[in-house]
């Protein structure tokens, strides 16, 4: 059950009156990698919010927001905790946003994150792993777990009628897990998984993976990979070679660049994204439309959602520290509590410095169940007349 905050907010917004701070948030993301062309519209997701608050002068007696951006690349996770490090020693950051893919997530957590107690929400990484991640009550996420995405994409697969798939994935811990929640829904729905294989990111030439994919046939083929890398080239083979017409594309494969790359050659093909169609969700893309970013585009919602949890949690633990925070996200992102939506962090934060409850719906129909991850809905998408269609929501 939450609790009323009136005391510790009367204390920080006296504090606040003497001394507002600037809070830092670290924003990591892939701006380089297999996710360069969604990466940019998160990082404006996360920072419209961080704008939003800062313009506000509501945050613990006026304080401001900035946000300092670093690097995961995605697939280096040396790399991404390098940059993490640069971002709790160097630039002092209350809290981290990210990373974005499952790998470098779960490193920046392990090696940065709980070493330093400093709470990391992302709006991105999906594999189950991370349910379980031993992270001290730091980590949440925006983002569903992979296995609920497996549950979804099994029933759309049943409801079009496909009983045998292929799957091929991006060697990885997040196509891994993305793999293995499929395989093991479609099976249990009496589907027929031909083959499972590992495809390397960066390579020219695809032929041979799509030759034992082909092999294996099936009424389609499952892509668990990345837009920007590996999955493209895997389409490009399998179209090339007429091994598949119909491609299974999940959320690591949303993104317009398909549309530019392969148009029309997509059609009937389809997939899911995390999404719904919450009044939050089209205020969101109003906003983002505003601001001069595509909200639509892959996990946007979820980083404006993510920032605004860790500014929320903020105000309602009466303190930036993530010491004091971590405990009042939960609180924050769920009922009881009066609604808050895109566009009204200012009255949330009013509310919670008066000590009243709040339930933030955001971007995203935010609902955080079990170890702090998002309870998981979804946008089934299909490619007509060479552009992505939104066929509805599950």
């Amino acid at each position: 059950m939450k609790k009323l905050f009136a005391a510790t907010a009367a204390a920080a917004l006296l504090a606040g009156a003497a001394g507002a701070e600037d809070i830092k948030i670290g924003v990591i993301l892939g701006f380089t990698g297999p996710l360069e062309s969604i990466t940019p519209m998160m990082g404006q997701g996360a920072e419209l919010a961080m704008k939003e608050v800062t313009d506000s002068g509501k945050l613990l007696g006026g304080s401001t927001v900035t946000s300092v951006r670093a690097d995961s690349t995605c697939i280096d996770a040396a790399a991404a905790t390098a940059a993490a490090e640069r971002l709790v020693t160097t630039d002092k950051v209350n809290a981290i946003l990210g990373a974005d893919c499952s790998g470098v997530t779960g490193a920046v957590l392990a090696n940065v994150s709980v070493p330093n107690g400093i709470v990391q929400i992302s709006p991105s990484a999906t594999s189950p792993g991370l349910s379980t991640a031993e992270d001290g009550g730091l980590f949440f996420r925006t983002a569903p777990s992979d296995a609920r995405q497996g549950e979804v994409l099994t029933s759309v697969l049943k409801d079009r009628g496909i009983n045998s798939v292929a799957i091929s994935f991006t060697n990885n811990d997040y196509g891994k897990g993305l793999a293995e929640s499929i395989k093991a829904a479609f099976e249990a729905a009496g589907g027929k998984v031909t083959i499972v294989a590992a495809h390397e990111d960066g390579k020219a030439d695809y032929s041979a993976e799509v030759g034992a994919l082909a092999s294996a046939g099936g009424d389609a083929l499952i892509v668990a990979g990345y837009v920007d890398q590996g999955g493209s080239g895997i389409i490009q083979a399998s179209l090339d070679t007429g091994a598949f017409s119909t491609f299974v594309l999940p959320d690591g494969m949303y993104g317009t660049v398909l549309e530019e790359k392969f148009g029309a050659s997509l059609n009937g093909s389809f997939g899911t994204v995390p999404g719904n169609d919450s009044p939050g969700g089209t205020t969101f893309l109003d906003m983002a439309k505003a601001a001069g970013f595509e909200g639509t585009s892959s996990y946007a919602g979820e980083s404006y959602d993510a920032a605004a949890l860790i500014m929320l949690a903020m105000q309602a633990a009466g303190s930036s520290a993530s010491s004091a925070l971590k405990d009042k996200v939960m609180d924050v992102a769920n009922a009881p509590g009066e609604k808050i939506y895109p566009g009204e962090l200012a009255k949330g934060l009013e509310l919670l410095a008066a000590g009243t409850d709040i339930d933030y719906v955001g971007a995203t129909a935010v609902e955080l169940i079990g170890p702090g991850e998002a309870a998981g809905s979804y946008r089934e998408y299909e490619f007509k007349d060479g552009k992505i269609t939104t066929v509805g929501y599950r």
